[in-house]
């Protein structure tokens, strides 16, 4: 879940790795909550997702189609240079 204690440490991290830069521990802490974060985004599209209906051939009658399974990454598909 994603909370403001979660984006504010983020951020904190953040702003530290580029200042003065970050021990092994704050590297790895930094690592797990970025984890978190996205596993909160995809959690939230997932959500989204499924409160989606796809209604076909509505003068046929009423076939609802919900959506089930999904598969995405937040990852960029290339690097960017």
């Amino acid at each position: 879940m994603i909370t403001k204690e979660l984006i504010a440490r983020i951020n904190e991290l953040s702003r530290k790795k580029r200042s003065s830069g970050l021990s092994e521990t704050e590297l790895a802490e930094q690592q797990m909550l970025r984890e978190a974060y996205l596993a909160g985004i995809r959690e939230q599209v997932r959500n989204m997702l499924n409160q989606i209906e796809v209604v076909d051939a509505p003068l046929e009658g009423p076939k609802v189609t919900h959506v089930n399974e999904i598969a995405f990454s937040l990852r960029p598909s290339h690097k960017l240079h």
